[in-house]
Protein backbone atom coordinates (compact mmCIF):
# COMPACT_ATOMS: atom_id res chain seq x y z
CA UNK A 1 0.00 0.00 0.00
CA UNK A 2 1.36 3.42 -0.95
CA UNK A 3 1.87 6.21 1.59
CA UNK A 4 -1.13 8.35 0.67
CA UNK A 5 -3.32 5.27 0.34
CA UNK A 6 -2.47 4.28 3.90
CA UNK A 7 -3.16 7.83 5.08
CA UNK A 8 -6.55 7.92 3.32
CA UNK A 9 -7.51 4.59 4.83
CA UNK A 10 -6.51 5.78 8.32
CA UNK A 11 -8.42 9.05 7.94
CA UNK A 12 -11.48 7.14 6.72
CA UNK A 13 -11.41 5.05 9.89
CA UNK A 14 -11.15 8.27 11.91
CA UNK A 15 -14.16 9.71 10.08
CA UNK A 16 -16.12 6.58 10.88
CA UNK A 17 -15.11 6.91 14.51
CA UNK A 18 -16.38 10.51 14.62
CA UNK A 19 -19.86 9.28 13.76
CA UNK A 20 -19.97 7.68 17.19
CA UNK A 21 -19.21 10.96 19.04
CA UNK A 22 -22.42 12.13 20.76
CA UNK A 23 -21.38 15.73 21.48
CA UNK A 24 -22.64 17.58 18.40
CA UNK A 25 -20.41 20.63 18.89
CA UNK A 26 -17.22 18.59 19.22
CA UNK A 27 -18.18 16.27 16.39
CA UNK A 28 -19.01 19.15 14.07
CA UNK A 29 -15.68 20.92 14.52
CA UNK A 30 -13.50 17.80 14.41
CA UNK A 31 -15.44 16.45 11.44
CA UNK A 32 -14.77 19.63 9.48
CA UNK A 33 -11.03 19.47 10.15
CA UNK A 34 -10.71 15.72 9.52
CA UNK A 35 -12.88 15.63 6.41
CA UNK A 36 -11.13 18.72 5.04
CA UNK A 37 -7.72 17.12 5.58
CA UNK A 38 -8.98 13.85 4.08
CA UNK A 39 -10.33 15.62 0.99
CA UNK A 40 -7.04 17.51 0.57
CA UNK A 41 -5.01 14.32 0.78
CA UNK A 42 -7.45 12.65 -1.61
CA UNK A 43 -6.78 15.33 -4.24
CA UNK A 44 -3.01 15.01 -3.71
CA UNK A 45 -3.29 11.22 -3.95
CA UNK A 46 -5.17 11.41 -7.25
CA UNK A 47 -2.65 13.88 -8.70
CA UNK A 48 0.52 12.20 -7.41
CA UNK A 49 -0.19 8.50 -6.99
CA UNK A 50 -3.17 8.09 -9.33
CA UNK A 51 -6.57 6.59 -8.64
CA UNK A 52 -7.21 2.95 -7.81
CA UNK A 53 -10.50 1.23 -8.42
CA UNK A 54 -9.99 -0.68 -5.16
CA UNK A 55 -10.29 2.66 -3.30
CA UNK A 56 -13.57 3.82 -4.84
CA UNK A 57 -15.50 3.29 -1.59
CA UNK A 58 -13.03 5.42 0.37
CA UNK A 59 -13.11 8.11 -2.31
CA UNK A 60 -16.89 8.30 -2.09
CA UNK A 61 -16.94 8.20 1.72
CA UNK A 62 -14.41 11.03 2.07
CA UNK A 63 -16.19 13.23 -0.47
CA UNK A 64 -19.55 12.59 1.22
CA UNK A 65 -18.22 13.43 4.68
CA UNK A 66 -16.57 16.59 3.37
CA UNK A 67 -19.84 17.72 1.77
CA UNK A 68 -21.74 16.97 4.98
CA UNK A 69 -19.24 18.97 7.05
CA UNK A 70 -19.53 21.96 4.69
CA UNK A 71 -23.32 21.82 4.83
CA UNK A 72 -23.08 21.86 8.60
CA UNK A 73 -21.32 25.23 8.49
CA UNK A 74 -23.92 27.04 6.44
CA UNK A 75 -27.15 25.28 7.37
CA UNK A 76 -28.41 25.14 10.92
CA UNK A 77 -29.74 21.64 11.54
CA UNK A 78 -33.37 21.27 12.56
CA UNK A 79 -34.15 19.61 15.84
CA UNK A 80 -35.75 16.27 15.14
CA UNK A 81 -37.13 14.24 18.00
CA UNK A 82 -37.93 10.56 18.30
CA UNK A 83 -35.94 9.58 15.20
CA UNK A 84 -35.26 5.86 15.01
CA UNK A 85 -31.66 4.88 15.65
CA UNK A 86 -31.86 2.03 13.15
CA UNK A 87 -30.91 4.07 10.02
CA UNK A 88 -27.86 5.50 11.81
CA UNK A 89 -26.77 2.07 13.04
CA UNK A 90 -27.22 0.52 9.61
CA UNK A 91 -25.36 3.43 7.97
CA UNK A 92 -22.38 3.05 10.28
CA UNK A 93 -22.42 -0.71 9.79
CA UNK A 94 -22.43 -0.24 6.01
CA UNK A 95 -19.47 2.14 6.22
CA UNK A 96 -17.58 -0.25 8.48
CA UNK A 97 -18.15 -3.16 6.12
CA UNK A 98 -17.09 -0.97 3.20
CA UNK A 99 -13.82 -0.03 4.91
CA UNK A 100 -13.10 -3.64 5.83
CA UNK A 101 -13.76 -4.70 2.24
CA UNK A 102 -11.49 -1.91 0.97
CA UNK A 103 -8.73 -3.02 3.34
CA UNK A 104 -9.05 -6.56 2.02
CA UNK A 105 -8.86 -5.36 -1.58
CA UNK A 106 -5.74 -3.33 -0.82
CA UNK A 107 -4.16 -6.41 0.75
CA UNK A 108 -5.14 -8.71 -2.11
CA UNK A 109 -4.13 -6.30 -4.89
CA UNK A 110 -1.24 -4.20 -3.54
CA UNK A 111 0.91 -1.69 -5.38
CA UNK A 112 4.02 -3.71 -4.59
CA UNK A 113 7.75 -3.20 -5.00
CA UNK A 114 9.72 -5.61 -7.15
CA UNK A 115 12.95 -6.96 -5.63
CA UNK A 116 15.93 -4.69 -6.17
CA UNK A 117 18.63 -6.17 -8.47
CA UNK A 118 21.71 -7.18 -6.48
CA UNK A 119 24.36 -6.37 -9.08
CA UNK A 120 26.50 -3.25 -9.04
CA UNK A 121 25.40 -2.10 -12.50
CA UNK A 122 22.40 0.08 -13.26
CA UNK A 123 19.85 -1.34 -15.68
CA UNK A 124 18.36 0.02 -18.88
CA UNK A 125 15.50 -1.35 -20.94
CA UNK A 126 14.01 -0.92 -24.39
CA UNK A 127 11.59 -2.77 -26.65
CA UNK A 128 12.20 -4.04 -30.17
CA UNK A 129 9.65 -4.86 -32.85
CA UNK A 130 10.71 -7.55 -35.32
CA UNK A 131 9.00 -9.01 -38.41
CA UNK A 132 10.10 -12.39 -39.71
CA UNK A 133 9.37 -12.10 -43.43
CA UNK A 134 10.29 -15.75 -43.97
CA UNK A 135 7.43 -17.11 -41.83
CA UNK A 136 3.69 -16.87 -42.21
CA UNK A 137 1.66 -16.25 -39.06
CA UNK A 138 -0.52 -19.30 -38.45
CA UNK A 139 -2.05 -18.50 -35.03
CA UNK A 140 -3.94 -15.33 -35.98
CA UNK A 141 -3.97 -12.20 -38.11
CA UNK A 142 -1.08 -9.75 -38.40
CA UNK A 143 -0.57 -6.53 -40.31
CA UNK A 144 1.39 -8.20 -43.11
CA UNK A 145 0.55 -11.84 -42.56
CA UNK A 146 4.06 -12.55 -41.30
CA UNK A 147 5.28 -13.57 -37.87
CA UNK A 148 5.70 -10.48 -35.67
CA UNK A 149 7.46 -10.33 -32.31
CA UNK A 150 7.91 -7.83 -29.52
CA UNK A 151 11.14 -8.32 -27.58
CA UNK A 152 12.00 -6.50 -24.35
CA UNK A 153 15.68 -6.04 -23.58
CA UNK A 154 17.28 -5.32 -20.23
CA UNK A 155 20.98 -4.39 -20.22
CA UNK A 156 23.76 -2.87 -18.07
CA UNK A 157 23.37 0.90 -18.19
CA UNK A 158 25.14 4.07 -17.23
CA UNK A 159 23.80 5.79 -14.11
CA UNK A 160 20.26 6.65 -15.09
CA UNK A 161 18.36 9.85 -14.61
CA UNK A 162 14.64 10.37 -14.18
CA UNK A 163 12.12 7.72 -13.16
CA UNK A 164 12.20 3.98 -13.47
CA UNK A 165 10.19 2.41 -16.27
CA UNK A 166 6.77 0.94 -15.43
CA UNK A 167 6.63 -2.76 -14.61
CA UNK A 168 4.03 -3.16 -17.40
CA UNK A 169 4.27 -0.10 -19.67
CA UNK A 170 1.67 -1.42 -22.12
CA UNK A 171 -1.29 -0.70 -19.85
CA UNK A 172 -3.82 -1.68 -22.54
CA UNK A 173 -2.93 -5.34 -21.97
CA UNK A 174 -3.87 -5.29 -18.26
CA UNK A 175 -7.55 -6.25 -18.78
CA UNK A 176 -6.41 -9.28 -20.79
CA UNK A 177 -4.03 -10.23 -18.02
CA UNK A 178 -6.87 -10.15 -15.49
CA UNK A 179 -9.05 -12.20 -17.81
CA UNK A 180 -6.28 -14.77 -18.09
CA UNK A 181 -6.75 -15.47 -14.38
CA UNK A 182 -10.54 -15.43 -14.57
CA UNK A 183 -10.83 -11.98 -12.98
CA UNK A 184 -12.76 -8.86 -14.10
CA UNK A 185 -10.86 -6.72 -16.57
CA UNK A 186 -10.35 -3.81 -14.15
CA UNK A 187 -8.75 -5.98 -11.45
CA UNK A 188 -5.11 -5.30 -12.35
CA UNK A 189 -5.56 -1.60 -13.14
CA UNK A 190 -3.25 -0.75 -10.23
CA UNK A 191 -0.28 -2.53 -11.86
CA UNK A 192 0.28 0.59 -13.94
CA UNK A 193 1.67 2.16 -10.76
CA UNK A 194 4.26 -0.57 -10.15
CA UNK A 195 7.76 0.35 -11.32
CA UNK A 196 10.68 -1.83 -12.25
CA UNK A 197 14.33 -0.87 -11.64
CA UNK A 198 15.35 -0.02 -15.19
CA UNK A 199 15.67 3.26 -17.05
CA UNK A 200 14.07 3.56 -20.48
CA UNK A 201 16.61 3.52 -23.33
CA UNK A 202 19.52 4.56 -21.11
CA UNK A 203 23.07 4.43 -22.47
CA UNK A 204 24.84 1.09 -22.24
CA UNK A 205 27.33 0.87 -19.38
CA UNK A 206 30.94 1.48 -20.35
CA UNK A 207 32.28 -0.84 -17.65
CA UNK A 208 32.77 -3.59 -20.23
CA UNK A 209 33.28 -3.43 -23.96
CA UNK A 210 30.64 -6.12 -24.57
CA UNK A 211 28.23 -8.24 -22.54
CA UNK A 212 27.04 -11.84 -23.00
CA UNK A 213 23.56 -12.20 -24.49
CA UNK A 214 20.79 -14.22 -22.88
CA UNK A 215 17.48 -14.85 -24.68
CA UNK A 216 14.41 -15.78 -22.63
CA UNK A 217 11.12 -17.46 -23.50
CA UNK A 218 7.95 -17.09 -21.36
CA UNK A 219 5.35 -19.84 -20.98
CA UNK A 220 1.72 -20.31 -22.04
CA UNK A 221 -0.41 -17.22 -21.37
CA UNK A 222 2.51 -15.36 -19.83
CA UNK A 223 4.34 -12.19 -20.92
CA UNK A 224 7.81 -10.80 -21.34
CA UNK A 225 7.07 -8.41 -18.47
CA UNK A 226 6.50 -11.30 -16.05
CA UNK A 227 10.22 -12.10 -16.16
CA UNK A 228 11.30 -8.59 -15.25
CA UNK A 229 13.02 -9.44 -11.96
CA UNK A 230 15.08 -12.24 -13.53
CA UNK A 231 16.09 -10.04 -16.45
CA UNK A 232 16.96 -7.06 -14.26
CA UNK A 233 18.99 -9.23 -11.91
CA UNK A 234 21.06 -10.68 -14.75
CA UNK A 235 21.47 -7.27 -16.40
CA UNK A 236 22.74 -5.75 -13.14
CA UNK A 237 25.43 -8.45 -13.12
CA UNK A 238 26.63 -7.76 -16.65
CA UNK A 239 24.30 -9.51 -19.11
CA UNK A 240 22.10 -8.30 -21.95
CA UNK A 241 18.78 -10.13 -21.57
CA UNK A 242 16.16 -10.27 -24.33
CA UNK A 243 12.73 -11.65 -23.36
CA UNK A 244 10.41 -12.59 -26.23
CA UNK A 245 6.67 -12.12 -26.35
CA UNK A 246 5.66 -15.17 -28.39
CA UNK A 247 2.78 -13.64 -30.32
CA UNK A 248 -0.56 -15.39 -29.72
CA UNK A 249 1.04 -17.48 -26.95
CA UNK A 250 1.09 -14.58 -24.48
CA UNK A 251 -2.04 -13.33 -22.72
CA UNK A 252 -1.70 -10.14 -24.80
CA UNK A 253 0.92 -8.34 -26.87
CA UNK A 254 0.67 -4.70 -27.91
CA UNK A 255 2.48 -3.64 -31.06
CA UNK A 256 3.80 -0.15 -31.87
CA UNK A 257 0.76 0.67 -34.02
CA UNK A 258 -1.60 -0.08 -31.12
CA UNK A 259 -2.77 -3.50 -32.28
CA UNK A 260 -3.20 -6.06 -29.52
CA UNK A 261 -3.02 -9.80 -30.06
CA UNK A 262 -4.22 -12.26 -27.43
CA UNK A 263 -3.63 -15.89 -26.53
CA UNK A 264 -5.02 -18.23 -29.19
CA UNK A 265 -2.65 -21.20 -28.88
CA UNK A 266 -4.71 -22.73 -26.07
CA UNK A 267 -7.46 -23.17 -28.65
CA UNK A 268 -5.24 -25.72 -30.38
CA UNK A 269 -5.93 -28.17 -27.58
CA UNK A 270 -9.23 -29.79 -26.56
CA UNK A 271 -10.33 -32.49 -24.10
CA UNK A 272 -11.41 -34.67 -27.01
CA UNK A 273 -7.85 -35.18 -28.25
CA UNK A 274 -5.96 -38.34 -27.42
CA UNK A 275 -2.47 -38.12 -25.98
CA UNK A 276 -0.66 -38.60 -29.29
CA UNK A 277 -2.64 -35.85 -30.99
CA UNK A 278 -2.12 -33.45 -28.10
CA UNK A 279 1.61 -34.18 -28.02
CA UNK A 280 1.86 -33.64 -31.78
CA UNK A 281 0.17 -30.24 -31.51
CA UNK A 282 2.48 -29.24 -28.65
CA UNK A 283 5.50 -30.27 -30.73
CA UNK A 284 4.32 -28.14 -33.67
CA UNK A 285 3.66 -25.18 -31.39
CA UNK A 286 7.07 -25.72 -29.81
CA UNK A 287 8.72 -25.61 -33.21
CA UNK A 288 7.23 -22.14 -33.80
CA UNK A 289 8.46 -20.94 -30.41
CA UNK A 290 11.92 -22.36 -31.04
CA UNK A 291 12.06 -20.58 -34.38
CA UNK A 292 11.10 -17.36 -32.58
CA UNK A 293 14.24 -17.71 -30.47
CA UNK A 294 16.45 -18.49 -33.46
CA UNK A 295 14.99 -15.57 -35.42
CA UNK A 296 15.49 -13.22 -32.45
CA UNK A 297 19.11 -14.32 -32.23
CA UNK A 298 19.48 -13.51 -35.92
CA UNK A 299 18.14 -10.00 -35.26
CA UNK A 300 20.65 -9.39 -32.51
CA UNK A 301 23.42 -10.25 -34.91
CA UNK A 302 22.04 -7.46 -37.12
CA UNK A 303 21.87 -5.14 -34.11
CA UNK A 304 25.47 -5.95 -33.27
CA UNK A 305 26.60 -5.06 -36.79
CA UNK A 306 24.49 -1.89 -36.91
CA UNK A 307 22.12 -3.08 -39.63
CA UNK A 308 19.31 -2.57 -37.09
CA UNK A 309 19.84 0.80 -35.37
CA UNK A 310 20.27 0.51 -31.60
CA UNK A 311 22.46 1.75 -28.77
CA UNK A 312 23.40 -1.92 -28.32
CA UNK A 313 25.46 -1.84 -31.52
CA UNK A 314 28.85 -3.42 -30.91
CA UNK A 315 28.06 -4.09 -27.25
CA UNK A 316 26.90 -7.72 -27.56
CA UNK A 317 29.30 -10.58 -26.84
CA UNK A 318 27.89 -13.02 -29.35
CA UNK A 319 30.57 -15.55 -28.54
CA UNK A 320 28.83 -16.20 -25.24
CA UNK A 321 25.09 -16.73 -25.59
CA UNK A 322 22.66 -18.40 -23.20
CA UNK A 323 18.91 -19.04 -23.08
CA UNK A 324 16.34 -19.63 -20.39
CA UNK A 325 12.59 -20.08 -20.26
CA UNK A 326 9.65 -21.00 -18.08
CA UNK A 327 7.09 -23.75 -18.63
CA UNK A 328 6.82 -24.40 -22.37
CA UNK A 329 9.34 -21.57 -22.65
CA UNK A 330 11.78 -23.75 -20.70
CA UNK A 331 11.27 -26.49 -23.27
CA UNK A 332 11.82 -23.84 -25.94
CA UNK A 333 15.13 -22.87 -24.32
CA UNK A 334 16.22 -26.52 -24.43
CA UNK A 335 15.10 -27.03 -28.03
CA UNK A 336 16.69 -23.78 -29.20
CA UNK A 337 19.99 -24.79 -27.62
CA UNK A 338 20.63 -27.14 -30.53
CA UNK A 339 21.62 -23.96 -32.38
CA UNK A 340 25.45 -23.96 -32.30
CA UNK A 341 25.53 -20.25 -31.34
CA UNK A 342 23.91 -21.00 -27.98
CA UNK A 343 26.32 -22.29 -25.34
CA UNK A 344 24.07 -23.13 -22.38
CA UNK A 345 20.50 -22.88 -21.17
CA UNK A 346 18.12 -23.11 -18.23
CA UNK A 347 14.68 -24.71 -18.08
CA UNK A 348 12.44 -23.33 -15.32
CA UNK A 349 9.79 -25.96 -14.55
CA UNK A 350 9.02 -26.89 -18.12
CA UNK A 351 8.41 -30.33 -19.65
CA UNK A 352 10.36 -30.89 -22.88
CA UNK A 353 8.90 -31.26 -26.39
CA UNK A 354 10.06 -32.73 -29.70
CA UNK A 355 11.85 -35.45 -27.73
CA UNK A 356 11.71 -37.97 -30.55
CA UNK A 357 12.89 -35.55 -33.22
CA UNK A 358 16.51 -35.11 -32.14
CA UNK A 359 19.44 -36.77 -30.47
CA UNK A 360 20.41 -35.72 -26.95
CA UNK A 361 21.72 -32.20 -26.42
CA UNK A 362 25.47 -32.20 -25.92
CA UNK A 363 25.65 -29.04 -23.80
CA UNK A 364 25.46 -28.09 -20.12
CA UNK A 365 21.86 -27.42 -19.18
CA UNK A 366 20.31 -26.47 -15.85
CA UNK A 367 16.83 -27.69 -14.85
CA UNK A 368 15.17 -25.92 -11.92
CA UNK A 369 11.82 -27.46 -11.04
CA UNK A 370 9.02 -26.71 -8.63
CA UNK A 371 8.42 -29.23 -5.87
CA UNK A 372 5.09 -30.24 -7.39
CA UNK A 373 6.64 -30.95 -10.81
CA UNK A 374 9.51 -32.84 -9.21
CA UNK A 375 6.99 -35.09 -7.43
CA UNK A 376 5.63 -36.10 -10.85
CA UNK A 377 9.14 -36.87 -12.08
CA UNK A 378 9.88 -38.76 -8.87
CA UNK A 379 6.87 -41.02 -9.45
CA UNK A 380 8.36 -42.00 -12.80
CA UNK A 381 11.83 -42.49 -11.35
CA UNK A 382 10.43 -44.76 -8.63
CA UNK A 383 8.16 -46.63 -11.07
CA UNK A 384 5.07 -45.74 -9.05
CA UNK A 385 1.63 -45.63 -10.69
CA UNK A 386 -1.52 -43.75 -9.84
CA UNK A 387 -4.30 -45.58 -8.07
CA UNK A 388 -7.79 -45.66 -9.58
CA UNK A 389 -8.91 -43.18 -6.94
CA UNK A 390 -6.07 -40.77 -7.82
CA UNK A 391 -6.89 -41.00 -11.52
CA UNK A 392 -10.53 -40.23 -10.80
CA UNK A 393 -9.56 -37.23 -8.70
CA UNK A 394 -7.23 -36.00 -11.44
CA UNK A 395 -9.86 -36.48 -14.13
CA UNK A 396 -7.40 -38.58 -16.14
CA UNK A 397 -7.18 -42.13 -17.46
CA UNK A 398 -4.58 -44.84 -16.97
CA UNK A 399 -3.93 -44.98 -20.71
CA UNK A 400 -3.18 -41.25 -20.79
CA UNK A 401 -0.93 -41.37 -17.72
CA UNK A 402 0.95 -44.39 -19.04
CA UNK A 403 1.84 -42.41 -22.15
CA UNK A 404 2.82 -39.43 -20.00
CA UNK A 405 5.13 -41.76 -18.06
CA UNK A 406 6.83 -42.96 -21.24
CA UNK A 407 7.46 -39.36 -22.31
CA UNK A 408 8.76 -38.46 -18.84
CA UNK A 409 11.21 -41.36 -18.96
CA UNK A 410 12.65 -39.97 -22.17
CA UNK A 411 12.67 -36.48 -20.65
CA UNK A 412 14.51 -37.74 -17.57
CA UNK A 413 17.09 -39.38 -19.80
CA UNK A 414 17.65 -36.04 -21.56
CA UNK A 415 17.98 -34.31 -18.20
CA UNK A 416 20.52 -36.86 -17.00
CA UNK A 417 22.62 -36.48 -20.15
CA UNK A 418 22.54 -32.67 -19.83
CA UNK A 419 23.76 -33.04 -16.25
CA UNK A 420 26.57 -35.30 -17.49
CA UNK A 421 27.62 -32.43 -19.78
CA UNK A 422 28.03 -30.12 -16.77
CA UNK A 423 24.46 -29.13 -15.98
CA UNK A 424 22.38 -29.83 -12.90
CA UNK A 425 18.86 -30.91 -11.97
CA UNK A 426 17.34 -29.03 -9.03
CA UNK A 427 14.00 -28.55 -7.34
CA UNK A 428 12.99 -25.93 -4.80
CA UNK A 429 10.85 -26.94 -1.86
CA UNK A 430 7.41 -25.37 -1.36
CA UNK A 431 7.32 -23.88 -4.86
CA UNK A 432 4.64 -24.14 -7.51
CA UNK A 433 4.74 -23.48 -11.24
CA UNK A 434 4.20 -19.70 -11.11
CA UNK A 435 6.87 -19.07 -8.48
CA UNK A 436 9.21 -18.90 -11.47
CA UNK A 437 7.55 -15.71 -12.75
CA UNK A 438 6.71 -12.30 -11.30
CA UNK A 439 3.09 -13.41 -10.95
CA UNK A 440 4.07 -14.42 -7.41
CA UNK A 441 4.42 -10.74 -6.42
CA UNK A 442 1.10 -9.55 -7.83
CA UNK A 443 -1.21 -10.85 -5.13
CA UNK A 444 -0.98 -12.90 -1.92
CA UNK A 445 -4.30 -14.46 -2.92
CA UNK A 446 -2.40 -16.53 -5.49
CA UNK A 447 -0.58 -18.20 -2.62
CA UNK A 448 -3.85 -18.92 -0.79
CA UNK A 449 -5.29 -20.45 -3.96
CA UNK A 450 -2.23 -22.65 -4.44
CA UNK A 451 -1.21 -20.97 -7.69
CA UNK A 452 2.10 -20.19 -6.03
CA UNK A 453 3.70 -22.26 -3.27
CA UNK A 454 4.11 -21.79 0.46
CA UNK A 455 7.56 -20.27 0.03
CA UNK A 456 7.73 -16.46 0.35
CA UNK A 457 7.84 -14.87 -3.13
CA UNK A 458 10.96 -12.84 -2.26
CA UNK A 459 12.75 -15.96 -1.09
CA UNK A 460 11.77 -17.99 -4.14
CA UNK A 461 12.89 -15.18 -6.44
CA UNK A 462 16.17 -14.78 -4.55
CA UNK A 463 17.02 -18.47 -4.78
CA UNK A 464 16.06 -18.84 -8.44
CA UNK A 465 18.02 -15.73 -9.43
CA UNK A 466 21.07 -16.85 -7.47
CA UNK A 467 21.26 -20.24 -9.18
CA UNK A 468 20.54 -18.83 -12.63
CA UNK A 469 23.30 -16.24 -12.25
CA UNK A 470 25.79 -18.79 -10.89
CA UNK A 471 25.15 -21.12 -13.83
CA UNK A 472 25.45 -18.43 -16.49
CA UNK A 473 28.54 -16.97 -14.79
CA UNK A 474 30.18 -20.40 -14.82
CA UNK A 475 29.68 -21.07 -18.51
CA UNK A 476 29.42 -17.63 -20.12
CA UNK A 477 31.95 -15.75 -17.99
CA UNK A 478 34.03 -18.67 -16.68
CA UNK A 479 33.78 -17.47 -13.08
CA UNK A 480 31.90 -18.33 -9.87
CA UNK A 481 30.03 -21.64 -10.14
CA UNK A 482 30.03 -22.22 -6.39
CA UNK A 483 26.33 -23.05 -6.20
CA UNK A 484 26.64 -25.56 -9.01
CA UNK A 485 28.94 -27.76 -6.92
CA UNK A 486 26.19 -29.14 -4.71
CA UNK A 487 23.87 -28.41 -1.77
CA UNK A 488 24.50 -25.10 -0.04
CA UNK A 489 23.52 -24.31 3.56
CA UNK A 490 22.48 -20.79 2.56
CA UNK A 491 19.81 -22.31 0.29
CA UNK A 492 18.44 -25.30 2.23
CA UNK A 493 15.26 -25.29 0.12
CA UNK A 494 17.24 -26.07 -3.05
CA UNK A 495 17.69 -29.80 -3.64
CA UNK A 496 20.02 -31.47 -6.10
CA UNK A 497 18.66 -34.50 -7.95
CA UNK A 498 20.75 -37.41 -9.14
CA UNK A 499 18.60 -39.45 -11.49
CA UNK A 500 20.89 -42.50 -11.39
CA UNK A 501 20.41 -42.70 -7.63
CA UNK A 502 16.63 -43.12 -7.88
Amino acid sequence: MRLLEMLLFFLSVCLLGLLFVNNQRIRKSILLVTSGASFTFLVVHLLVEGYRIQLLFIYGFIILMFIISLIGIFIKPKVVRNVSRMPRVLGRLFIGIGLIATGCLLYVFPVFNLPVPTGELKVGTQAFYFIDSSREETFGKTAKGKRELMVQVWYPAQAGTGHYAPFIPDTEILPYMAGNYGLPGFTFQHLQYVSNHAYMEAKVSSKQKAYPLIIASPGFGSSRFLHTTQAEHLASHGYIVAVIDHTYNTFATEFPDGRITTDTTNDLFSPDQDFGESRGIRDKLGEVLTNDVIFTLDQFELIQSGQIPSNLKGRLDLGHIGVFGHSIGGATAYDASYDPRIAVGIDLDGGLYRLSDRESLQKPFLFINSESYFEKLKMVMENRVYTDEELKRMGSTREWEDQVTEDKKLELDRMRLAADEGGQILYIENTEHLNFTDVQFISPIFNLLGITGKIAPQRANFAINAYMLDFFDLYLKHQNGTLMKGPNSFFPEVNFVKIDDM
